[in-house]
């Protein structure tokens, strides 16, 4: 404490100093000074301190301290201080206002129960010899905190069909402050707010704040929070809505499976409304109840096993104090139960549409197909003929013979006969060689000569044949020797230009017709 004290005193001192100085520098200007607080303020009820000082300079005599109110103009004496005469408090302040420390230099008095028509200007005057009098003033602020308070409205809140007009809710009071407080609403609801300042004779000022909306069912049991925020301080009142409608009906228990001799089926008819609903009634969209049916409160009993009779549409109306709504579920029995497959687990892949599948697998498909039918003309264009031979051997004719026209090759001999062991090893007749002029003892022994030692060209010519694969394995091999068995690629369509021959060639239809 050594160091505020140090530093108050040389204030001190620099003030003295200061004040010597101007007064020997310029007389008369610091001979005296009055030291008052510019601006003070209190609540009603509250107590105040008015500060008044002089500044006194020496060969300065004061010979009294007076406290005085402005007022329309002029002056009411308010407190005085005689140093002879003492203290004088006047009316309405005698129980009020006090002197302080009440000296020559000391006017400071306290002002107690603030009222608000103690607001206003006041003087401080130091009467003084030879200098005359000397005053300062200040200005008095009288604070009112405001009464708070929340109504709700007495009008009850009913939810209608079709009602357009918001109506008053609940109305926020901030009475009799100064100054005016600053109301709003905390609230998720959709209404609207309306505001009202009132200016009371007393200088104090009223809000009031009204809350309107659309009453519904959504708004029921929402909050509605008033706040009040007057200087420092925060003021809040909520209240809950109490909104009356009519049921909004729900029917419970059909599952959509009612199958055939089901047992302890029911229907349950629900209702959110306020107040809650007192009364219900079931009934048929057409035709009556079944006789298997039970009514007990709001729930339909069946009794017995489930039947088609009891397919039909139920209807369950729920009142209440507002009105009266109903509701309604189809019911539809079934031959047999339904049981939901259980869920499949599986890991996640790509989706891909069921139609780029069809399309994918659609797509091969048809081009399978379209190979198969051109590979089957193709093959049918090469190897199909007329003929009493095997179908895996074609005989192919030299192509001379001619309807009229004498055939120059021997006839080929008939009933062939063909072991069953495989193709490699069937014998047949002879064909293409000059075996078949010799057909005496000489001829038969040339034959077995020729048989015994036969050449690769001379066993292939006997052979009235070739298989498919032969005929593509020699095609380069035999060149003009095997010409007695192919033909160009137009004469083999057997099918619309060739006629087959009992000798297995083919002609033209154009000369067989000749």
């Amino acid at each position: 404490m050594a160091g505020p004290t140090r530093q108050l005193g040389w204030l001190r001192g620099w003030w003295t100093t200061g004040v010597c100085l101007a007064s020997l520098a310029f007389p008369g200007l610091w001979a005296q000074k009055v030291l008052v607080n510019e601006t003070v303020s209190g609540f009603i009820g509250t107590d105040v301190v008015l500060h008044c000082n002089l500044v006194k300079i020496n060969h300065t005599r004061i010979t009294q301290v007076t406290w005085q109110k402005a007022s329309n103009g002029s002056k009411q004496n308010v407190a005085i201080y005689n140093p002879v005469m003492g203290l004088s408090i006047l009316p309405p302040y005698e129980e009020r206002v006090v002197f302080q420390s009440p000296s020559i230099t000391d006017g400071t008095i306290k002002l107690s129960n603030l009222q608000l028509d103690d607001e206003g200007i006041y003087i401080c005057e130091f009467a003084t010899f030879p200098t005359g009098n000397r005053e300062n003033q200040l200005n008095l602020t009288v604070l009112a905190k405001p009464v708070n308070r929340m109504e709700g409205t007495t009008r009850p809140l009913i939810a209608r069909a079709g009602m357009t007009e918001k109506i008053l809710v609940a109305t926020c009071i901030s009475s009799n402050g100064k100054p005016p407080s600053t109301v709003t609403w905390d609230t998720k609801l959709k209404g609207e707010a309306e505001f009202q300042e009132i200016r009371n004779e007393n200088g104090t000022i009223t809000v009031i704040s009204r809350y309107r909306l659309l009453p519904s069912r959504e708004a029921h049991q929402q909050q509605l929070k008033c706040v009040v925020n007057y200087q420092l301080e925060r003021f809040t009142e909520s209240m809950t809505l109490n909104v009356l409608y009519e049921p909004e009906v729900r029917i419970d228990g059909f599952d959509s499976n009612w199958y055939l001799n089901r047992k302890d089926v029911k229907l349950t008819c629900t209702s959110d409304a306020n107040p809650p609903a007192t009364e219900y009634q079931w009934k048929l969209l057409n035709g009556s109840l079944p006789d298997s049916a039970e009514i007990q409160n709001s729930t339909l009993f069946f009794k017995g096993p489930v039947t088609y009779s009891l397919s039909a549409t139920y209807i369950c109306e729920a009142t209440n104090t507002i009105g009266t709504r109903s509701g309604q579920v189809e019911v539809n029995v079934t031959e047999f139960p339904y049981t939901p497959s259980p869920p499949v687990t599986s890991v996640a892949h790509p989706t891909i549409p069921t139609a780029v599948i069809g399309g994918v697998v659609g797509g091969a498909s048809l081009v399978v197909v379209v190979a198969v039918v051109v590979l089957m003309v193709l093959r049918h264009r090469r190897h199909t003929f007329k003929g009493d031979y095997s179908t895996k051997k074609h005989v192919y004719g030299n192509g001379y013979s001619k309807a009229g026209i004498p055939q120059h090759h021997p006839p080929m001999a008939q009933n062939l006969q063909y072991p069953d062991d495989s193709d490699d090893e069937k014998k047949p007749g002879p064909l293409g060689s000059n075996n078949y002029e010799d057909e005496d003892d000489d001829g038969a022994g040339a034959e077995r000569k020729h048989r015994s030692c036969p050449t690769k060209y001379e066993e292939d010519s006997k052979r009235p044949y070739f298989t498919v694969d032969e005929g593509e394995a020699h095609s380069e091999s035999y060149n003009e020797r095997t010409l007695g068995f192919q033909y160009d690629p137009e004469q083999l369509d057997i099918a619309d230009n060739m006629v087959s021959q009992n000798d297995g060639s083919f002609i033209s239809k154009k000369e067989w017709y000749v």
